[in-house]
């Protein structure tokens, strides 16, 4: 088998044993941890699949910005008392394990299909496609506008917080 292979099931094993611990940890600084080293495999996913960009925004937003959020907030919740967090089996939760079954199901059904269908639907130039260079003369040649409309709108939201949060000094 190809290293790659390997590297590819390996990593994907412990992005479901990650997610699976997320969901039945107890605490939830327990939680959090699990969903970084969750978020962490995704990237690893991304490089392996030649997409560079996509990978480092992953770090970069979810488990850099998202999860400091995350850890935020549940400190200042302060989560101690768990009888608070106990729930009652009820329809609501009886929906999601007959959608988690079903989409268990559809994972099965896709996982079976014959590999020649799966690899018959890939771009030709696939590993070029995910690149930074790519985004990045995708962005400055083939979007310049957009690209210029929206970073005028992002400096006029910033000089709009500004003044809003600016306190008056007498």
């Amino acid at each position: 088998m190809n290293f790659e292979v390997v590297f590819f099931f390996s990593i994907a094993a412990l992005a479901i044993v990650s997610a699976i611990l997320m969901i039945t940890q107890r605490n939830p600084i327990k939680s959090v941890i699990f969903l970084i080293v969750n978020f962490f495999c995704i990237a690893l996913i991304y490089l392996i699949l030649h997409a560079q960009f996509i990978a480092i925004i992953q770090i970069l937003v979810y488990a850099g910005a998202i999860m400091v959020l995350f850890l935020f907030i549940i400190m200042l919740l302060n989560l101690g008392d768990e009888s608070a967090l106990t729930e009652k089996i009820g329809y609501k939760k009886t929906i999601a394990y007959v959608l988690s079954a079903v989409l268990l199901l559809e994972i099965v059904i896709g996982l079976s299909l014959p590999w020649t269908v799966a690899a018959s639907r890939i771009h030709p130039n696939a590993n070029e496609i995910g690149t930074v260079e790519a985004i990045g003369k995708s962005l400055f040649i083939d979007y310049l506008l957009p690209f210029e409309v929206i970073s005028m709108l992002l400096l006029a939201a910033i000089v709009g917080v500004i003044v809003l949060a600016k306190k008056k000094f007498q």
